[in-house]
């Protein structure tokens, strides 16, 4: 309280009594009760002044109380003026307690949805330093120092078109689209888009999106269609040289002429074999083929098959040899598995030479029915062993074109174990042979299957 108000209020009360007692003649006693007067309102003063400084001391601490979020106990007398000033500090209260609450809401909600994307996402202050990100990006940068906010662009991913393109965004107000590639032990393509973050807020975010297996599609997509317009060209082009060839007279030549007719003949089935094995391909990878779960005896299956490549072993002077148990039942598709038996007797009668031999063995194995194909012809290296169920993938692309084929018959056995919930493996070392090994659900038990 400033001193010219307290004065006033002391002294206003000890004059007006001594001026009343002075009007009234009592001069001798205006002095004695003016002091007197004027000792009460000190007295008064002081009593009010410190309960006044109590009230506001425990207001503060209230104050305060909510400002930390601590509830501080009720008790204190007030004065009306301070009973309406901490109402209001309440009201206050409350109102920022509920604000609070709905950003908290709001900001896990916020959270939630950004770690709930699939792509990553950062967002950098107006320097270009990294305030946020979700967990998709976390998983997708992996950094060696762990923490990802506080840090620059170019510390985490070593990119300079990265880095101008968040410069750009944070001092520009520019959007860009880019595409990069993180090394590592699997490599991953990212195509990101920079943009500031607008709304008059300055920084920019950075949106990734993990492209990988897209790009490798697409590269997969770019060499089929190579790898198909060339397997079509060479027998298109035999069979046009050909017929031109006749035309032109050679069909009068009663030698030359049926040699011609035939080459032309065998390159066209030769197209037929490319085309229905490039359909049953595309029906298989589309799941489009449907397949009967019955139990398949194993020993008439391996039967058939080798009864379909018999003729061509015979004409190299191969040995087939069959040690299928009669009792190995699988559970599958009789005809996908006859297909995929004929495919792996064929390879193998192909790719051994003259007076080699081809063995067939069955067992059941782990609960599943195991059949090996052993052949003793030149082998795969290991560098192929991981591709040689991919489409169109040839060790040796002269020979095995020599050879006849499409080069899509291991790609389709694949296809077909994996539609049977069955599997096949290669083992194999070169001018040692190769054993190709499929496995499928067995129809029996142990006891039955091995008799």
């Amino acid at each position: 309280m400033p001193l010219r108000s307290t004065l006033l209020a002391l002294l206003v009360p000890a004059l007006l009594v001594s001026t009343l007692l002075v009007l009234f003649g009592q001069p001798t006693g205006a002095l004695a009760a003016g002091l007197v007067t004027l000792a009460g309102s000190a007295l008064a003063l002081g009593t009010s002044r410190v309960a006044m400084e109590r009230q506001l001391r425990a207001l503060t601490q209230k104050t305060q109380s909510l400002a930390e979020g601590v509830m501080f106990p009720a008790g204190v007398e007030r004065t009306d003026d301070l009973a309406q000033l901490e109402d209001a500090i309440d009201t206050l209260d409350d109102r920022l307690s509920t604000q609070n609450a709905a950003l908290n809401q709001e900001a896990r909600t916020l959270t939630a949805v950004l770690d709930g994307m699939a792509e990553g996402l950062w967002v950098t202050d107006a320097e270009g330093t990294v305030v946020r990100h979700n967990d998709a990006l976390a998983e997708m940068l992996r950094p060696a120092q762990g923490a990802i906010v506080g840090q620059r662009p170019l510390a985490l991913i070593r990119n300079e078109a990265l880095n101008d393109a968040v410069a750009r965004a944070c001092q520009e107000g520019a959007s860009t689209r880019l595409e990069l590639t993180l090394e590592g032990l699997f490599s991953r393509t990212l195509a990101v888009r920079v943009t500031p973050v607008g709304r008059d807020l300055p920084g920019s975010a950075a949106v990734f999106h993990d492209v990988t297996e897209l790009r490798r599609l697409e590269k997969v997509r770019k060499d089929f269609v190579a790898n198909v317009s060339h397997e079509l060209r060479t027998p298109i082009t035999a069979i046009r040289g050909y017929a031109e060839t006749l035309q032109g007279g050679a069909l009068n030549d009663a030698q030359v002429a049926p040699r011609m007719v035939e080459i032309i003949h065998r390159q066209s089935e030769r197209l037929s074999e490319l085309v229905e094995d490039l359909l049953e391909l595309s029906r298989l990878e589309a799941r489009e083929m449907t397949f009967q779960r019955t139990e398949v005896p194993l020993a008439l299956a391996v039967s058939r098959a080798a009864e379909g490549v018999r003729p061509k072993a015979e004409g190299k002077n191969q040995q087939i040899g069959l040690h299928i148990p009669p009792q190995l039942v699988a559970l599958g598709d009789g005809r996908a598995i006859e297909q995929v038996l004929l495919n792996l007797l064929d390879n193998a009668v192909k790719y051994t030479p003259a007076g080699g031999r081809v063995d067939v063995d069955g067992a059941y194995e782990g609960g599943r029915c195991v059949v090996r194909v052993r052949d003793t012809g030149v082998g795969i290296e290991p560098k192929h062993l991981s591709r040689i169920f991919e489409r169109f993938y040839r060790v040796d692309k002269g020979r095995s074109r020599d050879m006849g084929g499409t080069g899509l018959g291991l790609s389709i056995v694949k296809h077909l174990m994996g539609a049977m919930d069955g599997e096949v493996k290669v083992e194999s070392q070169p001018n040692a042979g190769s054993t190709f090994v499929i496995f499928l659900p067995s129809a029996a038990g142990p006891t039955a299957a091995t008799g």
